[in-house]
């Protein structure tokens, strides 16, 4: 009988340190790729990120929110947080709240169609690019603008752009242009642009190619001799705090994405956003 006893105890002790063996290795591979990727963005940039009701097109939901965002950086995001076995959250941020959102630590990354500017990484830095764009001007189709070819054509214009943008700073390269003020987000200068308040407003190309899309009133401007730029400004990569552990990481999934699938993805972003349906 105590050999039975002794018997059965063996196995209940060796069963047991099997069960736990598994489940701290269980628990270790959750440590290491577990866990949220949180980013931050507008979710009102279309082409790059946008809002919209439901998860149609690959759409994540808004943390804290019944809405879910969509596009490129949506996009992107996705294949970083695969790569980071993390899961995806989306943190709906005003463009001026972004910075204080990454530096606070209420968000892992900033992925917005931000350009990584020698300002901005004063305070952050940046990975490498995502992705490349010209700057043009949205204005009103058949009007005064609406053939333009070079930015000085736009010489007593009503311009402006969104707040905290390189885009704001180029309208002073225009000669007697009347720069107004700086508006909070895109939609808000679409209004303003179709009731008259401004003449144009600068973008980059797809927010341009969205405009228009979206509203057959709106034309994007393409210039011949167009604003002189510089490629920390024109290119859009991703922003986290400084001396992360993340940049490395990032950029070897950025370094995956060759630049036919990045217009691919961009071209089915702006097919897919909600205003171009």
């Amino acid at each position: 009988m105590k050999k039975k006893l002794s018997l059965l105890i063996a196995m209940t002790i060796a069963a047991t340190t099997i069960f736990t063996g598994c489940g701290t290795k269980a628990s270790a591979d959750k440590s290491a790729n577990g866990g949220t990727f949180k980013i931050g963005l507008e979710a009102a940039y279309a082409p790059f990120n946008w809002t919209q009701k439901d998860d149609s097109n690959g759409a994540v939901k808004i943390d804290g929110s019944s809405e879910y965002a969509g596009g490129y950086d949506i996009e992107i995001a996705k294949k970083i947080a695969k790569d980071l076995g993390k899961q995806l959250v989306v943190v709906k941020t005003e463009w001026d709240g972004l910075v204080p959102a990454l530096t606070s630590g209420k968000i892992d990354a900033i992925i917005a169609g931000m350009s990584p500017t020698a300002e901005r990484m004063k305070t952050i830095d940046f990975t490498n690019n995502y992705y490349k764009s010209n700057l043009v001007m949205v204005v009103k189709k058949g009007g005064k603008f609406d053939d333009a070819t070079s930015i000085q054509d736009f010489k007593g214009a009503k311009i402006t752009a969104q707040l905290n943008t390189f885009h704001y700073t180029v309208i002073d390269q225009i000669n007697g242009v009347q720069k107004q003020p700086a508006m909070d987000n895109f939609p808000a200068m679409r209004v303003a642009l179709e009731s008259g308040i401004i003449d144009g407003y600068v973008s980059e190309r797809p927010e341009g190619v969205s405009a228009q899309t979206a509203n057959s009133k709106y034309k994007m401007v393409e210039f011949k001799t167009g604003f002189k730029t510089s490629d920390e400004d024109t290119s859009v990569a991703v922003g986290i705090v400084k001396n992360s552990d993340l940049k490395d990481k990032i950029n070897k999934t950025l370094a995956g994405i060759s630049e036919d699938e990045r217009k691919t993805i961009m071209d089915t972003a702006i097919k897919n956003q909600p205003a171009a349906k």
